[in-house]
């Protein structure tokens, strides 16, 4: 009986072992299968986002082959205004060779750019939806059948023609650039650039235009030309006055035309003695005199960082080529290289884009729009690949803080330096700017603001340079523009 009852346990376990040895067997299975789905997922995952996000960039990339290989099976497609006006299209011969052509020849020059000679603008920045077809299927399998080549998708642009061409003609003399932003969505409406190029040609003028190292043609001023800001840094200089100082309504100051600290001594421009004045009119007759006695007060590690929060030294949320705009100042600056940096003078550099952002942002409340250009991909038959739309980047300043600066910004309309912009037909805000370069003798003049009439706003920046008139010639050209965009176009 004895060994019976062993037998009957040894069995038991014997099975218990066989059990645990199969679901041991089981569960190891199960968990080999769980790891090849989630590299299965996560190589899913990460193919998605190549195709959406990364594909088009490494496509774009001057150096990968790819975009050779789709150009000879596709005709790159059009570039098209917010009205969808061809802005850039491929044009076939008899022979079959194809010839990019810009119907508005040097008006887009920089924003559209060019497909010769690597790409620029939206050319470079679409590259990738432009060789692509997204045409119907059976018109694709015909074309494969016939040998001819597919048709490229249409990129659909937010630049508009009319106010693009009022900016141009206003400009016309001057080297410099003019952006033009909506504060609520971000869209670019029109980005200018003197000196530039026929794109038709730059094929024959390549060369030529790489060799003129005095103008610099190919250089978009309007994203990447660095100039200094002139008294349009005084906003940033008033902005941290007021955040040091909450009693600045209380401010006044006694401007006999100049202001001396030590050795160093600051004259306001044209010597121009302004008397009594507070804040308001310090900041709208843009008293170098008032703003440097201001700036001596400042808390300079405070004053970076707030420059630094308004994207000074900053990457910029934007999918093209820029320059960051540079300030320079420190605990350690003289007493001379602040006095020169509150009142826009120094080492301080500002891009065009940034200075508009800057506006942008004060216009809509404090919230940052990310600035865009592409705003759909149609095939060419008109059908909607893909929509793009309004992003936020991040609130670079409180909505009670930007009511306060759209005081001072519609002070300067009102009866400072700006009044031309002073109209019935829609709000205007600003900053005007001089700036001095080389040894002083040459001027550029600066105006970053806005305007809205019914709820739309136009943010802008203008900076043209070498203009011995001072501030007015800027404030002509933003009035040429904000005129188009709020009576010319329909659309607005």
């Amino acid at each position: 009986m004895e060994v019976h009852s062993n037998e009957k346990e040894n069995r038991k376990v014997n099975k218990k072992t066989k059990q645990k040895k199969k679901t041991n067997s089981n569960r190891q299975i199960m968990n080999v299968t769980y790891i090849f789905l989630l590299i299965f997922v996560m190589m899913t995952g990460y193919f998605v986002n190549y195709q959406m996000n990364e594909g088009a960039e490494i496509i774009n990339n001057a150096y990968n082959k790819r975009e050779e290989i789709l150009a000879k099976s596709i005709i790159r497609g059009n570039i098209l205004s917010n009205d969808k006006t061809i802005l850039a299209q491929t044009l076939t011969k008899e022979d079959g060779t194809e010839i990019r052509n810009y119907p508005y020849e040097q008006l887009f020059a920089h924003a559209v750019g060019y497909s010769t000679h690597g790409q620029t603008g939206i050319e470079l920045l679409a590259n990738y939806r432009l060789l692509t077809s997204n045409s119907p299927m059976l018109e694709i399998a015909a074309d494969d059948l016939h040998g001819k080549k597919h048709i490229g998708d249409n990129v659909v642009t937010s630049l508009d023609i009319s106010v693009s061409e009022a900016a141009y003609q206003a400009m016309e003399g001057y080297k410099g650039a003019v952006i033009a932003i909506e504060p609520a969505t971000g869209k670019i409406i029109t980005l200018i650039s003197k000196p530039d190029f026929n794109p038709n040609v730059v094929a024959d003028i390549y060369s030529d235009l790489i060799a003129d190292d005095n103008n610099s043609n190919l250089l978009n001023r309007a994203t990447g030309g660095l100039y200094t800001p002139g008294s349009t840094f005084k906003l940033f200089t008033l902005y941290e006055y007021i955040r040091e100082n909450p009693d600045y309504e209380d401010y006044h100051y006694d401007c006999n035309g100049s202001i001396s600290v030590d050795e160093y001594r600051i004259k306001c421009s044209g010597g121009a003695a302004h008397g009594e004045e507070d804040i308001y009119d310090s900041f709208a007759y843009s008293c170098n005199s008032s703003f440097v006695n201001m700036g001596l007060t400042l808390n300079k590690n405070a004053f970076v960082s707030t420059c630094k929060r308004l994207l000074f030294d900053s990457d910029l949320p934007i999918h093209f080529p820029y320059s960051q705009s540079e300030i320079s100042l420190s605990e350690k600056s003289s007493v001379f290289e602040t006095m020169q940096t509150v009142m826009g003078q120094g080492k301080t550099l500002v891009t065009p884009i940034h200075l508009c952002m800057i506006a942008a942002a004060i216009a809509n409340d404090g919230l940052l729009m990310k600035p865009y250009i592409v705003t759909s991909i149609e095939n060419h038959n008109g059908k909607t690949i893909k929509t793009y739309h309004p992003s936020s980047y991040r609130e670079i300043l409180l909505p009670e803080e930007t009511a306060v600066l759209k005081k001072f910004l519609r002070s300067v309309v009102e009866y400072g330096t700006a009044k031309r912009l002073n109209t019935e037909k829609y709000i205007a805000y600003g900053k005007t700017g001089t700036a001095q370069i080389e040894d002083g003798s040459r001027n550029n003049s600066l105006f970053m603001g806005f305007a809205e009439q019914d709820g739309k706003k136009l943010a802008i920046c203008v900076v043209l340079e070498d203009t011995p008139e001072g501030t007015i010639p800027a404030v002509t050209v933003a009035k040429a523009v904000f005129d188009s965009y709020y009576f010319t176009n329909e659309n607005y």
